[in-house]
């Protein structure tokens, strides 16, 4: 929390509430801006139900274009370009067979940041 109050007249104070060691705390834990970027991008990339429904499919196996088309009711134009903006963010990858991409989530982590946040909503 912080405090303005006048201290002298035409200027103000800042004070804070905060402990210094909260305060070193804090600022210690605060992540730099790369990081923070990253995390909003990875956050736009769950922020639509479309994407979010891709990513459960794959939580379950890896499969390729033909296969999430059919099996999530999209048409394979659109799947690709969700699928391009959920590899930019680091969210799945791929592997090619011949002339067949596979796609798979990138680590585990991601089924479980998945599973956390559904927890949120679940009764």
């Amino acid at each position: 929390m912080i405090i303005k109050e006048n201290f002298l007249p035409g200027q103000t104070r800042t004070a804070t509430l905060l402990d210094p060691k909260t305060e070193a705390l804090v600022r210690k834990y605060l992540p730099v801006s790369s990081v923070l970027e990253d995390l909003a991008a990875l956050f736009g990339a769950f922020a639509d139900p479309g994407r979010l429904r891709i990513v459960s499919a794959l939580s379950v196996s890896e499969m390729c274009v033909g296969d999430l088309s059919n099996i999530l009711g999209i048409n394979q134009t659109t799947l690709s370009h969700q699928l391009r903006f959920l590899k930019n963010a680091n969210v799945i990858t791929y592997r090619k067979q011949g002339k067949v991409v596979f796609y798979s989530l990138s680590s585990p982590i991601v089924n479980d940041f998945m599973l956390i946040a559904a927890k949120l909503y679940m009764p």
